[in-house]
């Protein structure tokens, strides 16, 4: 009435645990965080359920802190030793020789280390405790094993030894992990005995036939649930869901014979659908990150030959500037390169930029340079200017005004606060001096003729009709010249009549290529006072920013008043500079009015 079981060779040598063929890629590039944000995130870390097993991203991002901290500590003339690697710095706090109102970065390195060092306290109480719990677990497991040794060497009554062997099955599925060097070892041992206990102990058809069948429902099941994973879009998921329903596989026994093999398959095929798609899912995220990384290295090239360009203006300081801040902007939509070349390729755009704005900042410290040159010359000019302005000496004096007139306008820019005031005070001493020269004209000095006989050629050239050969040429140079013998004309008609003189010759005798006489190199409009202006107040209004970020950035350290104040004094005399710039600028337009 009963007959040996055949034991289920596919316990021990058949199950396939597929391994994983990449290592997942964290879902946030730490090193593009500020220090705030990396504290922040850390902090949701400490409070997360899962924390225990996000030993990986939390030692992610103390690496990015630190190598973050030690970048703003030097680009902040901060610059300290370098942070080792080591297991005393994780864990011990070094003394801090400065206080936190000389180095905004010691509360926030302070507090992140605190909050580190309490994480790494609690991993280790809990690894301790996971082993311990292992060993338990080890030992109870151990005991199953024992137990069921005795049950096949008893060969007592086959249903009290049957429902006996369940109980031990029972017990150890419900025994937890052991330790990993002692895992595979046990689980033979464990599937030994069962075999032997198939082969030994002789139960009769109807008992085998049940258990044979629960075994199978039960596989079955899990034939069901690995072909629902090889549906699922996570990939990675999956995946990992697969090497649990393998455990569990290993925990059944045998199938009826004529089962086994079609089951067997069954499992297999959709554990190979599985694997495949794990395998695809991250050759392709090899490929995308070979495509990103060839991207990168592009920006990469492209900012290198923009810091090594030659830039002589603002205006092509500006412009490269804004093509940095493109390709910055650009850089934020591509995805992360691989692990190994990830790092390496955005220090090299940061380097790359830093070279950039290094450059800038140069030149705009010799350009204030330039313009402090300027204000002592024009400083003198007005010094001439005033000196000169109660000369009796009409016709001489008249000649050095001119002169002193284009040497200021040769002159370049000067600072913002002074542009006006220096002006005016220039213009004043011109002004005293012409008007009281056209108060005192003698008849051989009549301005008012001249002005007449200088609007008279300006309608004979209106009035002059083209030839269309080399005598326009010659009528031109001789216009030119009957302009030059006519003397002067009232100071305050001078500017007019001149522009309405330029303006008739240059629509008669429009010369080759005369609209192109006041660009500057490469084709660019030379820079102006006003163009300076109009820069300076876009400048500003980037210096605000950088200003209210800084002041977001310290107000974490308790001892930062001091930089907060200076940083909103700063903010306020930018702001004063805004309000006053549009009137400055309209001053230059007046200004470029009233000079030749």
């Amino acid at each position: 009435m009963s007959e040996q079981i055949i034991p289920d060779v596919e316990l021990t040598s058949d199950v396939v645990v597929a391994e994983p063929v990449a290592n997942e890629e964290p879902a946030v590039n730490y090193s593009e965080l500020t220090l705030a944000e990396l504290v922040k995130l850390f902090e949701e870390l400490v409070q997360n359920e899962e924390r225990m097993k996000m030993s990986k991203e939390a030692e992610a991002i103390k690496a990015a802190f630190y190598k973050r901290l030690q970048k703003e500590k030097a680009d902040a003339g901060l610059v300290s030793e370098p942070v080792a690697e080591t297991e005393e710095t994780e864990t011990e706090e070094a003394p801090v020789e400065e206080t936190a109102s000389e180095n905004p970065f010691v509360e926030i390195e302070k507090g992140f280390k605190d909050l580190y060092n309490k994480y790494k306290k609690e991993r280790a109480e809990y690894n301790r405790q996971l082993e311990k719990e292992r060993e338990q677990n080890l030992a109870l497991k151990e005991a199953v094993i024992a137990d069921l040794k005795s049950l096949i060497e008893k060969q007592e009554d086959v249903n009290q030894t049957f429902s006996e062997f369940r109980e031990i099955q029972n017990r150890w599925r419900a025994v937890g992990p052991v330790p990993a060097q002692s895992y595979r070892n046990l689980n033979e041992t464990y599937q030994l005995y069962v075999e032997q206990f198939y082969d030994m102990v002789k139960i009769n058809r109807e008992l085998r036939d049940l258990d044979f069948k629960k075994n199978l429902e039960a596989k079955e099941q899990l034939c069901q649930s690995a072909e629902q994973l090889a549906e699922s879009q996570n990939v990675v998921e999956a995946f990992r869901e697969l090497q649990k329903l393998h455990e569990q596989w290993k925990e059944y026994g045998p199938v009826a014979k004529e089962h086994r093999e079609t089951v067997w398959e069954r499992f297999k095929a959709a554990t190979a659908v599985i694997n495949k798609k794990y395998q695809g899912y991250f050759e392709g995220i090899k490929e995308q990150q070979a495509e990103n990384f060839a991207k990168k290295s592009a920006l990469c090239e492209k900012v290198e030959a923009i810091a090594e360009k030659e830039i002589a203006n603002s205006n092509e300081w500006n412009a490269c500037s804004k093509e940095i801040e493109e390709i910055q902007k650009e850089w934020k939509t591509i995805g992360f390169a691989s692990k190994k070349e990830n790092q390496k390729v955005y220090d090299r755009f940061r380097a790359a930029c830093d070279k950039f704005y290094g450059r800038k900042r140069e030149f705009y410290t010799d350009y204030k340079d330039s313009i402090n040159e300027n204000l002592e010359k024009k400083i003198a000019l007005c010094e001439e200017a005033e000196a000169l302005k109660a000369s009796t000496e009409w016709k001489k004096t008249t000649d050095q005004f001119i002169a002193l007139q284009k040497q200021w306008k040769e002159i370049g820019p000067v600072p913002r606060k002074k542009s006006e005031l220096l002006w005016k005070r220039f213009r004043a001493a011109c002004d005293e001096f012409f008007a009281e020269r056209d108060k005192q004209a003698k008849p051989e000095n009549d301005f008012y003729g001249n002005l007449k006989a200088k609007q008279r050629l300006i309608e004979e050239i209106k009035a002059y009709e083209l030839k269309g050969d080399e005598s326009d040429a010659a009528a031109m140079q001789e216009f030119q010249k009957r302009w030059q013998e006519i003397g002067f004309v009232p100071f305050k008609e001078k500017d007019n009549v001149a522009k309405a003189y330029k303006e008739a010759l240059q629509a008669k005798f429009p010369a080759p290529g005369r609209s192109n006489a006041r660009k500057g190199r490469g084709g660019r409009p030379a820079l102006s006072e006003k163009d300076r202006l109009i820069q300076k107040y876009n400048q500003l209004e980037q210096d605000i920013v950088t200003y209210e970020n800084n002041i977001g950035f310290f107000s974490m350290s308790k001892n930062a008043e001091p930089l907060i104040k200076q940083m909103q004094e700063r903010i306020a005399e930018a702001k004063n500079e805004l309000n006053s710039l549009a009137d400055q600028i309209r001053a230059l337009n007046e200004a470029e009015t009233e000079q030749e």
